[in-house]
């Protein structure tokens, strides 16, 4: 036995005969994370490369959309941080305002008790230590996926340094006229009891009733339909179109309400539509944000008829009863009194409902803070018009400028008590005065100094997260070195939540830079069918579930291989176990590599001392590492993962080992070269692989290289060595054996079963592979009673089968002539049926165009049923 060979026998000694990932993840990864592979060093030389991840909520727990966009970042940092970057990929969490307080309410409930009993400040103690005992568990989730993170640098969007960083973006805002108090609709939360903004209103087509109800009297009356009858009693006039002959007569006239003892004025407004129902339309300020307009416009008062709790506040009968008992009451009075002009019909329509907690949201005249967003909102737009960001895929720029263009104020402030105080006192005098970082209030409340009692929108803090956790408004190393971020890798859905927020805010706050470079959207993950998964739906499914069955790397590659830009994923167990069993391949074959002389020791030998087949693996690792290459660069996720499945399962382990074994058995210098060229392949595939599947690769180039680990090693370059000579050698080689298979397949061959064989490669490139070819397809030695009773000619080449004495002649052409008498059958009927001009004029051309299908297919069975008795020997 060689120092070389007795060297690989050690090697492999240390790997387990079968890939445990439930032995190798967590250790390793926390070997990862003591070793400090991931910290990033501000004072560094390196050029930085940054990625902040989307913090998730406190209240989070790892779902396949985190998995999934986790895993993305986490190969786009581990390929950055073997390129020679000074890699910052920045974990945290959100603090998640109504999620958050709505969760610890709940414990509070089955205690007995509301927040209220305990009061604000003990409340939000009640808070602090839910998130400290229950809070962040995802974080764990993460470190099991294998996230890259620099856990030195964890932040919270509560945590000191960033609520200095909200107060200080809080107060230039409001200096500079950005921020301001107003009475206007917002949406209203009756179960949360707080405002919400519009990305947090999730809407949906319910069944409801549409009722006509006449207003006024006589000919100084008109019809108006309404799916919210309730609102009724805060109308403050009827609005019709100006240039509606119909209601002409009736604008600027005074017409009764029902149900009350006032008097509204019918108004002109261009905003309603004539053609839609009967052209006129209740209008009520204080309850509809289109109303609230109208109302602006024509100087109307504004009535709140309801609480906070939907309940109705005025009007004797209808007073104390919930927004949807009232309805039915006031239709049913309307009724009595000969108002409603046609009866209630189903009509569906667009219902808002609360993200969080799916209650039907009640618009609401309410006093909020808000953040004008009309100039933010321009800056945002031209950073992606003039090229300072680019969007990713190009196609949902589109929605971007959809949002950013039309984007109207924003309002800020939530009536909750967990989350970041809005920073303004208001004095006994009527004093506003908005308090900044490391800022005294201007007096206490026994001087008859109050806060504002409501907390800034979760998004708020959000917003200055690629900045904030760089340590701004401080000049910190951090922020000097890593600011701009390179990239944002989202999924589409919150844009509007989230990305336009940082751009706002970054471009603000940094003096017109930029939070990131490139905003890489992502879809979201759907089941294998297609259909999105919910925790309602019994599609839902649970990552660790997977990672525990089927291990980490397999769940990343499943969904690596299925992130398109911008589309969504769909991904099934079935793709998992898939995933675990290219895992379990490359374990495999590297293991039976390193048994068969595969070796980094020494330079690679000269291409003139290499076999054809060692060039063309050569050849084909160099155009892999270029083509993953460009699909990073270009976030095309599924082409990279499948380029390097390709590469591993077909051309590494499926052709070059076979059709090297011949020269590996036979040792010598053959076998060192080829040795040499497979530990070579190994070493740069791992390296390719490992930003996907970190946990396996890491695992077996440690073993193959005696390097210290894969998260620290070099990223491979494309040496520009290739050879299409070898590769179109091999090529034939290929053809070959795939053609032999088909036949032996076709045969009812076994694969380990050996057949007689004569190879006449005549002078082709083919003569030096016939061991190869033989070792791969069980072909024996001719001998003297060959018979060949079956020759197929292929790539220049002929092969010939001696048959006799491994299949029943006989029956094998009673087989196929069955077969082909059913394929002749068919052909019959198709084309029966395509000659028939009547059944061609009447049947839809889909139709016609499956039975064209039915024909071609047909006639290729045919013809290959023919080619197989042509060549059986007769019986």
């Amino acid at each position: 036995m060689t120092e070389n060979t007795q060297q690989q026998t050690a090697a492999t000694t240390e790997l387990p005969t079968q890939y445990t990932p439930a032995e190798v993840e967590g250790p390793l990864y926390e070997r990862w994370v003591e070793r400090g592979y991931f910290e990033a060093d501000a004072t560094s030389d390196k050029p930085p490369y940054t990625i902040v991840i989307p913090p998730p909520n406190v209240t989070g727990a790892l779902h396949l959309g985190h998995a999934f966009q986790v895993t993305l970042m986490d190969a786009l940092t581990r390929r950055k941080r073997m390129q020679g970057f000074e890699t910052l990929w920045l974990p945290g969490m959100d603090h998640a305002g109504i999620a958050t307080q709505n969760k610890v309410e709940q414990q509070l409930a089955e205690e007995g008790k509301s927040r209220h009993d305990l009061g604000r400040d003990a409340f939000v103690e009640r808070v602090w230590q839910w998130k400290e005992e229950y809070g962040g568990r995802i974080l764990g989730q993460l470190r099991r996926l294998g996230a890259g993170l620099d856990w030195s640098r964890e932040r919270f969007t509560m945590d000191e340094g960033l609520s200095k960083a909200v107060q200080k973006i809080f107060k230039d805002l409001y200096e500079d006229g950005l921020i301001y108090r107003a009475e206007r609709i917002i949406n209203w939360c009756p179960r949360c009891l707080t405002a919400i903004s519009d990305i947090e209103v999730e809407y949906q087509d319910d069944a409801g009733e549409l009722v006509s109800i006449r207003y006024g009297e006589g000919e100084d009356s008109l019809v108006v339909a309404t799916t919210r009858a309730e609102t009724m009693l805060g109308d403050t006039a009827v609005a019709v179109h100006p240039e509606d002959e119909r209601y002409k007569h009736l604008v600027g006239k005074q017409i009764k309400l029902p149900l009350t003892d006032r008097t509204i004025p019918v108004v002109a407004d261009e905003h309603v539509d004539p053609e839609f129902g009967t052209g006129a339309v209740k209008v009520t300020p204080a309850h509809d944000p289109n109303d609230f307009e109208i109302g602006r416009r024509h100087d109307l008062p504004s009535l709140t008829v309801m609480d906070e709790h939907g309940v109705i506040t005025v009007h004797g009968p209808f007073l104390g009863l919930d927004r949807f008992e009232a309805r039915s009451a006031i239709v049913g009075a309307l009724k009595e009194q000969g108002r409603i002009v046609a009866e209630k019909r189903p009509y569906m329509h667009s219902v808002g409902h609360c993200s969080r907690c799916k209650t039907t949201v009640e618009p609401r005249l309410s006093m909020q803070w808000w953040v004008k967003v009309g100039p933010l909102a321009q800056a945002a737009g031209d950073a992606v018009r003039d090229g300072s960001v680019d969007i990713h895929p190009k196609e949902l720029s589109k929605r971007y400028f959809d949002w950013v263009d039309n984007m109207h104020d924003w309002c800020i402030s939530r009536q909750l008590w967990w989350g970041h105080r809005i920073p303004i006192w208001y004095g006994p005098e009527g004093q506003v005065v908005c308090v900044g970082p490391d800022e005294q209030p201007p007096g206490t409340e026994a001087e008859g100094w109050t806060q504002d009692p409501d907390v800034l929108d979760t998004w708020f803090s959000s917003g200055l997260w690629p900045f904030s956790t760089l340590g701004w408004p401080e000049k910190t190393p951090d922020l000097a070195k890593f600011y701009s971020t390179d990239v944002l890798l989202t999924g589409h859905d919150i844009i509007f939540f989230w990305v336009a927020r940082m751009m706002m805010f970054g471009l603000y706050a940094m003096d017109g830079e930029v939070p990131f470079k490139t905003v890489a959207l992502t879809g979201l993950v759907r089941d294998e069918f297609g259909k999105k998964m919910s925790k309602s739906n019994p599609n839902a499914v649970d990552p660790i579930t997977w990672m525990d069955a089927y291990g980490s790397d397999a769940v990343r590659f499943t969904l690596a291989n299925g992130a398109t830009p911008g589309a969504d994923v769909p991904i099934g167990e079935d793709w998992v176990k898939a995933s675990r069993n290219f895992a379990n391949k490359i374990w495999n074959a590297t293991r039976f590599a390193l048994m068969n002389g595969a070796t980094i020791e020494g330079p690679l030998p000269d291409a003139s001392e290499m076999s054809a087949t060692d060039r063309w693996i050569l050849s084909r690792l160099n155009e892999t590492v270029a083509r993953v290459d460009a699909y990073y660069d270009d976030f095309q996720f599924a082409k990279l993962s499948e380029s390097l499945y390709h590469f591993a399962w077909d051309e590494v382990f499926a052709w070059y080992v076979e059709l090297s074994k011949t020269t590996f058995f036979a040792g010598g210098e053959g076998a060192k070269v080829s040795g040499r060229v497979l530990g070579e392949v190994l070493d740069v595939m791992l390296r390719l692989l490992h930003p996907i599947v970190p946990f396996v690769t890491d695992t077996l180039w440690t073993t193959l290289t005696g390097g210290e680990s894969l998260v620290v090693a070099d990223w491979p370059k494309d040496s520009g060595f290739r050879d299409e000579a070898a590769e179109k050698e091999i090529e034939l080689v290929q053809r070959v054996v795939t053609e032999v298979r088909r036949f032996r397949k076709e045969q009812g061959l076994q694969d380990a079963q050996k057949v007689p064989a004569r190879l006449d490669l005549g002078g082709t490139a083919l003569v030096a592979h016939e061991a190869a070819i033989r070792q791969i397809l069980r072909l024996q030695p001719e001998g003297e009673s060959f018979e060949a009773t079956a020759s197929l000619p292929v790539a220049g080449a002929t092969v010939s089968l001696d048959l006799s004495g491994t299949i029943d002649v006989a029956a094998e052409r009673k087989r196929l002539a069955k077969d082909l008498a059913a394929a002749e059958k068919e052909k019959a009927q198709a084309e029966a049926k395509l000659g028939n001009e009547a059944f061609l004029a009447k049947a839809p051309d889909n139709v016609v165009d499956k039975i064209k299908g039915r024909l071609a297919k047909a006639d290729e069975d045919i013809a290959r049923i023919q080619s197989q008795l042509d060549t059986l020997p007769q019986a």
